[in-house]
């Protein structure tokens, strides 16, 4: 049975999850946001009165 002799494909995995681990995780933090959005204004502003013109 082929498929239980790890010789030709072992090392093609074994590989292949050394580059996932190695080059991949570079890529994807070079990607990330590294400055978080600041507001404009440090103040909250105030909320405005409903104006009701029934009343």
């Amino acid at each position: 049975m082929p498929q239980l002799n790890p010789n030709p494909w072992f090392l093609i995995l074994l590989l292949s999850w050394i580059m996932f681990l190695t080059i991949l995780p570079k890529k994807v933090v070079k990607y990330s946001f590294n400055n978080e959005p600041t507001p404009k204004s440090v103040e909250k502003p105030k909320p405005e009165s409903w104006h009701w013109p029934w009343i």
